[in-house]
């Protein structure tokens, strides 16, 4: 755990050197929510009706945006081959570089859905749901993202790539994560989604850092 700490503070650290990169993904986020009720108009039913589309697809295309950088640093430099080289098992260490990622990119985003949802005329009670299916939603993406990544690395056109791979990948994320905030809104519920969207982080949690570390050990070979 000691070492799965220091790669989550390390990658941190790095990020608050970079303060651009982190901030062009959080603009980016509220520059494309916010222009779709200045283009669609004033009416409150439609807003409420396509602001859970509009919020998770900024969200996802907002993480997508570091995905490419999340192992192409380390694997410049050589910090990829001592890490693969450690004692410790690399998945352990993916794991921690997908947490610093997820910390970075993912989980500002969270906080920041419900203020920008607040446009779309959404209750408070579908902006909690929102928080939450993010919540659920945005460490999904990276996990997968993760092994995107991974197979790309090192690849030429890699970020190109690593979004045709990506996407296709993110559609049951996107699906219940929107579908969630829709049925709260005409009042169905949201457990249900929330909950397929926990079983799918469950089985990322397990799974991925296990394959972007055999992508991982490809790549380096």
């Amino acid at each position: 755990m000691s070492a799965l700490l220091a790669i989550v503070r390390r990658d941190l650290l790095l990020a608050a050197r970079r303060k651009s990169e982190v901030l062009t993904a959080l603009f980016f986020f509220m520059i494309v929510v916010s222009l779709f009720p200045l283009g669609i108009g004033p009416e409150a039913d439609m807003l409420r009706k396509i602001a859970p589309g509009i919020l998770w697809v900024a969200a996802l295309l907002s993480a997508m945006l570091s995905l490419n950088r999340m192992f192409a640093a380390d694997h410049q430099d050589g910090t990829l081959e001592q890490m693969a080289l450690s004692p410790t098992p690399l998945a352990l260490l993916v794991g921690g570089k997908v947490l610093a990622h997820w910390l970075v990119s993912g989980l500002p985003l969270v906080f920041l859905a419900p203020v920008l949802g607040i446009q779309f005329d959404l209750s408070a009670r579908a902006l909690g749901v929102l928080m939450i299916s993010l919540l659920l939603g945005t460490p999904l993406l990276s996990l997968i993202g993760a092994i995107g990544a991974a197979l790309t690395l090192g690849v030429r056109g890699g970020g190109v790539l690593l979004s045709l791979l990506v996407l296709p990948l993110y559609v049951p994320a996107l699906i219940f994560g929107a579908g969630a905030v829709e049925a709260d809104i005409s009042g169905l519920g949201a457990s249900g989604h929330l909950a397929l969207l926990g079983a799918q982080l469950a089985l990322a949690l397990f799974f991925a850092p296990w394959a972007a570390t055999a992508a991982l050990r490809i790549a380096l070979e």
